[in-house]
């Protein structure tokens, strides 16, 4: 073994030598004040547990709500930009779309709207016209045909509303038309609403150009880099398309979550503050009432250093016994909350971001607890012994 790593270890060892009886001292201390630690604790406690439960609850609304929007963030809706006259996207447009785009599936639409019936009853829905239906939708019932070119693809609520299936017939606009699926119902909000429409061939549509095109990429920063390329390469003479990205809304919404957050753990944080306050008036009142005996230690050879190391340990003591308390209280609630609500997702609970916020409140109960006994332990140490006796 080097010379370096013995003095290493030697000095570590030192050092944990040096803290081993404090420690044991400040336990004793504390033990002699029961009802007093046992407050200064318990206001530790109460701050943790606000820290974290209130972390942890608004991690999991945030985690719920990304849940529940799904993946529209990987969607980018390009339409006509009406305010340079733009009426339609012709197919050059589409053409320039896939060139800038690359990979992404590129779903150009004609949109129309008309009186849909079933059997018994009819509705008013959007109907679009789409060639590959597959690229950016999927079916529950039946299958969808990679060139749409005959037959009707019905939305879940419409499909539902009407009662029908893949087999039956509808009508639209006075046409009967054979439904060859049915597709699966959206759990993502997107300008086209697949549940409330049906889909049939381009060929069913007199119009002169598409009324949307529907960009769908693997992720949102795939979506966010087909929009920027769209936007520099086909709108690079005239704007003439506008974009409506997805991944906006995804960006809002974890925005709000992210405020929400910060906001709930300030307000456990000022719980921990005033635990913080508890413990200084603690440590303050039990360097007063030991003034005496402090200085009987420091006027029998106990070094400054010692003294610190003590009083530093009541007060770490005070908040490392508060804070696993709060952490093990904040898990329990938790759990109590997954199992009496049956709304709280059990995945969305154990998520392991949540661990975050238990070690934050953690550490944080801890460090409250040596800041707050830091200056009462320093005034202690440097308090001249002979004053001290005299006291």
């Amino acid at each position: 073994m080097s010379r370096t790593d013995r003095s290493t270890r030697t000095g570590l060892g030192g050092w944990l030598r040096g803290w081993r009886p404090a420690i044991s001292m400040a336990a004793r201390n504390l033990r002699r004040n029961r009802v007093r630690t046992a407050l200064a604790v318990l206001g530790v406690c109460i701050g943790v547990l606000a820290v974290a439960a209130l972390g942890i609850f608004g991690n999991v609304l945030a985690l719920g709500a990304q849940d529940a929007i799904g993946d529209i963030g990987t969607q980018v809706v390009v339409t006509p930009n009406a305010d340079a006259g733009v009426e339609s996207l012709s197919d050059a447009d589409v053409a320039d779309i896939r060139r800038a785009v690359g990979e992404p599936a590129v779903v150009p639409l004609y949109s129309d709207n008309a009186v849909v019936s079933g059997q018994s009853t009819q509705q008013f829905a959007t109907v679009y016209g789409v060639e590959e239906p597959a690229l950016a939708f999927e079916a529950a019932e039946g299958r969808l045909p990679e060139r749409h070119r005959q037959g009707a693809i019905v939305g879940a609520e419409v499909a539902e509303d009407l009662d029908v299936g893949a087999g039956d017939t509808i009508g639209i606009a006075g046409t009967q038309v054979r439904v060859v699926a049915v597709l699966v119902e959206s759990e993502t909000f997107s300008p086209v609403a697949p549940d409330d429409a049906v889909f049939l061939p381009e060929s069913a549509f007199s119009a002169d150009g598409y009324g949307q095109v529907l960009v769908v990429a693997e992720s949102g920063e795939a979506a966010r880099v087909a929009a920027d390329d769209i936007r520099e390469e086909v709108n690079a003479r005239e704007e003439r398309v506008d974009l409506f990205e997805l991944a906006a809304i995804v960006d809002e919404v974890n925005e709000f979550f992210g405020l929400l957050s910060t906001f709930l753990l300030g307000l456990g944080a000022i719980s921990l503050v005033v635990a913080g306050v508890s413990i200084l008036n603690v440590m303050l009142m039990s360097t007063v009432e030991r003034r005496q005996e402090i200085g009987v230690m420091r006027a029998v050879g106990v070094t400054r250093r010692d003294v610190l190391r003590v009083l530093l340990a009541e007060a770490g003591l005070i908040g490392a016994a508060g804070a696993a308390a709060g952490t093990l209280l904040t898990v329990l609630l938790v759990a109590g909350l997954v199992v009496s609500t049956p709304e709280v997702d059990a995945a969305l609970a154990l998520d392991p971001t949540n661990g975050y916020y238990l070690l934050l409140a953690l550490g944080f109960g801890v460090g409250v607890g040596l800041v707050s006994g830091a200056y009462p332990a320093w005034k202690a140490a440097n308090e001249r012994p002979v004053e001290a006796l005299r006291s």
